[in-house]
């Protein structure tokens, strides 16, 4: 990513601090205390490049989602679901780049329309990697505007992750994909309080597990709109 892409150690760390940002408007975050650049890069080292600040962390926690196909007026709706396993023949973001093509392709909206993404970040890194295979910026893009603070709640461009993510959040596992549609759903009523994207409409959930080989053994994408 580094060396094909331009991405930097502060890239990362600004990935970061935007995680703790949202994580700190969020009364179910893991981690509700912001950073800074400088905080996140001397915490403890990881692998390469990433920190301690830059990674998710395994936590406790639950999440509950009531469907119904009667109506149900002023509520979210799912507009598509789109699931998609690897077979080990692609790389892991080629897999996300395919499954997220298909995604849009049924949902009938583009990564333009969106104006929440809660997406798998893992790592820091990795957010700015699953933006760009998402297609909602081109390869290198991400970084810099993530830096500038587009990607930020009341920034300029799509809203990512503003529950924390799993950075902030936390990653409670299989409760991890089911969180980010709470999310959604909290944003798409206006229910979000101070993390709250003003007139937000329609938003992505993109959830992976698993790996096989080098591809991605799952993952889910499910484009919500309020109702």
């Amino acid at each position: 990513q580094m060396e094909e892409r331009d991405a930097t150690p502060e890239q990362f760390a600004a990935t970061a601090v935007k995680a703790r940002h949202h994580g700190a408007l969020n009364p179910n975050a893991q981690f509700q205390t912001e950073v800074t650049v400088d905080e996140v890069l001397a915490s403890a080292p990881i692998a390469g490049p990433l920190t301690r600040f830059m990674c998710s962390s395994f936590t406790d926690g639950a999440a509950a989602v009531l469907l119904t196909t009667g109506p149900a007026p002023g509520r979210p709706k799912i507009v598509s679901s789109t699931v998609r396993s690897g077979n080990g023949d692609l790389d892991y973001h080629e897999r996300l780049a395919e499954t997220a093509a298909a995604a849009w392709d049924t949902a009938g909206v583009g990564p333009e329309d969106m104006d929440v993404i809660e997406l798998h970040d893992a790592t820091s890194a990795e957010e700015l990697y699953a933006l760009e295979s998402l297609g909602f910026f081109k390869p290198g893009d991400a970084g810099p505007a993530t830096v500038a603070g587009d990607t930020t709640v009341g920034g300029r461009g799509v809203t990512v992750n503003p529950s924390g993510g799993l950075v902030a959040r936390g990653h409670p596992l299989g409760a991890t994909g089911l969180a980010q549609v709470v999310e959604l759903a909290t944003q798409l009523r206006g229910d979000a309080g101070h993390r709250q994207v003003a007139g937000a409409r329609i938003a992505a959930a993109a959830n992976t597990g698993g790996i096989i080989g080098t591809d991605a053994a799952f993952i889910g994408i499910h484009v919500l709109e309020a109702g």
